[in-house]
Order: C-alpha cells, then structure tokens, then sequence
C-alpha cells in the first residue's frame, strides 16, 4: 500500500492547479526531512519536478525549493546536472528580467555546477537576451546576471548573489580558470575575473564570500599567477588591491611600512573597516599564499609590502585560523630565498612564526 507521503508525491503531475500547488507546499518540508521520497520510481518526482519549473509562479518557487534541498543527492545533482533541456529552461528563465525566482534558480546552479558534466556551459551557445548581454555563449550571460543584476538593478526581483558559488565550482575545473582569466573579444577584450573581484568589499556576504572562493580556486592554477598579478591594462587582472583591502582597517602604517605599498591601498579613509566574516578572511589569506608558490610571486608581496597589512590582521583579529593563515603566509615572504644571505640584524628580526607542513594542503572551497 502506498504511504500518505507517496500519495502526495504522485500529485505532482495531476492536471489540477490547485492540487499540484498544495502538492509541492506540503513537499517543500519533506526534501530536506526525508528527500529520498524523491528518489523512487527511478527518479519520477524528479522528472515531474523538472517540469513545474515552468508552472505558475508560486508552484514553481516551491518547486525550485525542493530541487535545491534534494539535489544535495548525487544521484539527483547528475539528473538534474546532465539534462540539457531542463538546463536551458534554467537559463531561459533566469536571464529575463522579470523572473521572480531568479535567485532560486541562481542558488540551485550553484547546486548544479558541482557536477562536472556543467562544466559545458562554458561552450554553451544559446539565443542572445538582448536586454542583458551581446553573447551567444551561455557563461557570458550568467556573469552579466550577476553584475549588472547586482542590488535589483537588472531584474527587481533578484539580486543573483549565489551565481557567485556558481563561478566559484566552475573555477575548480581547468577549462574554468582559463575562461576566467582570458580577454574575451565579444566583450572589448575584457577579462572576466576583473568583473568579479570588484565585489570583494560588496555589502553582501554570500557576494563577498563566493568572489572570495572563486578568485582562490582560479589560484590554483600556478599558470595564472602572472595575470593575476599583473596590472596591465589589457592582458591583468591587478588581484592584489582586491585581495588586500579587505585585510585591512583603518591602521595607520609608519614611513617604512608604506613605502613601497600600492596606492590603492594607501590614504585610507579613517572609516574603513576590515572584513567582517573570518572566513572570507582566511580565504584571502590562502589566496594569497597560493600566489608565493613561485619566486615571482613572493617577490610581487614582498615590493608591495604585503607583510605589514598581514601583521596587523594578526593583531587584530582574534580567531586562532585566521592568525595560523598569517603565521604561514609570513613564513613564506619573510624567509629568505634558497642562496641569498641573511644579514643577522634582519634576522633578529624576523617574527617568530610556526613552521608550514610540507604534506599541508589548501582545499579548495565552496
């Protein structure tokens, strides 16, 4: 006999309105309580699911609620992640203007694109929106959602903060790195990272958080390190400025600290505030350590004089991850270089810090 709950589900696809509203109101609950429900019938409710994205507003807002909760299932996250018809129903509806649940359909992407099979929306073309973007390709629309939707100013509805996760996953895979740091000819050669990284000080955390990571994960790609450095005006990305000033507070340096210091990190004014979340703050810290895994890159924090805004983090922050980031961090651009002499006044005085384990790992986030 079938259960209660089982019944409720087979409502799903009933022909009446009214009936598959109160259907997927009463299932919301049940996708993070018991979301194997889901899973019966080889996937059934998810495949009527899939198609009342397109009902009526209210049933598909739930709707988007349930796949967003039970798509924490692998077995869901590839279904969903590998039909290329429900992902263009995903995109048809998330980049017109005056989509309701645009940022239900942002977070559950970012749901989607922690399977691997997204990683072809990178190549994805579809029709232009005309009102948002001048791309064909799929990815170029997203980034334009989310930068030109910032704070409802594309769709009052939405202010699309989670496709912030989204760029993060996409960052993990290779084909993502490079997309983010390659000029793109359809958009003045521009690098779609440095649309991105401005978000760093956002008001928004989930923005803060998911520029955060993604900026980390396209790190680990060592072949990106010089234009992620670079400030050219054409081929660089100029990371640090975005990657430092989220350390710091209104801290007033001494001559020797400044000196060398890039200007957009000098004459702060006396209201500016560090960032809040330590977590984001420990992302920073390991983005900027991934930066010293070649010499070029230790020499660029040394110039610029990363060491005194790291110090201060130190000692303002009271949180024992953040300070282990820093300890790690200094240990790396204070030491010298294999070869190089230390004069022993210099040595004197090097702060002390803890050793980095050479079997440590920094995981990628999100």
């Amino acid at each position: 006999m079938p259960t209660e709950l089982e019944d409720l589900v087979e409502f799903l696809h009933h022909g009446n309105t009214q009936i598959r509203q109160v259907a997927v109101e009463h299932l919301v609950g049940y996708s993070t309580a018991q979301p194997s429900v889901f899973k019966t019938g080889q996937l059934a409710p998810v495949k009527d699911l899939k198609l009342l994205v397109k009902d009526y507003e209210p049933i598909a807002k739930n709707v988007l609620t349930i796949l967003i909760n039970i798509s924490n299932d692998q077995e869901v996250l590839h279904n969903l992640a590998t039909d290329d018809a429900f992902l263009e129903s995903l995109l048809a509806r998330i980049t017109k203007p005056k989509e309701p649940n645009a940022d239900e359909i942002a977070m559950l992407l970012a749901n989607l694109a922690k399977d691997e099979s997204m990683k072809r929306i990178l190549t994805l073309q579809r029709a232009v929106p005309k009102d948002l973007s001048t791309s064909k390709y799929a990815i170029d629309q997203l980034m334009d959602c989310f930068v030109k939707g910032a704070e409802g100013r594309y769709n009052k509805h939405a202010n699309y903060d989670y496709l912030s996760y989204f760029f993060a996953d996409i960052a993990k895979y290779p084909e993502g790195q490079t997309y983010l740091i390659t000029p793109q000819s359809h958009d003045n050669d521009i690098i779609p990272l440095t649309k991105l990284i401005v978000f760093t000080e956002h008001g928004s955390e989930i923005r803060r958080r998911g520029v955060a990571s993604t900026i980390k994960n396209v790190a680990f790609a060592v072949p990106s390190h010089t234009a992620l450095l670079s400030d050219h005006p054409s081929s660089g990305v100029n990371i640090l400025p975005y990657l430092l000033l989220p350390l710091m507070g209104n801290e007033e340096y001494n001559d020797e600290d400044t000196e060398g210091m890039l200007d957009e990190v000098q004459l702060l004014p006396p209201d500016k505030e560090r960032e809040r979340d330590n977590e984001i703050l420990k992302t920073h810290l390991e983005t900027l350590l991934l930066l010293t895994t070649t010499r070029g890159g230790r020499d660029v924090l040394r110039d610029v004089k990363v060491y005194p805004i790291v110090r201060e983090v130190h000692l303002q922050i009271e949180d024992d991850e953040v300070r282990e980031n820093v300890d790690r961090l200094v240990q790396v651009i204070m030491r010298s270089e294999e070869g190089e002499e230390v004069e022993e006044d210099k040595e004197k005085e090097e702060p002390r810090v803890k050793e980095i384990d050479s079997d440590e790992e920094i995981v990628d986030v999100i």
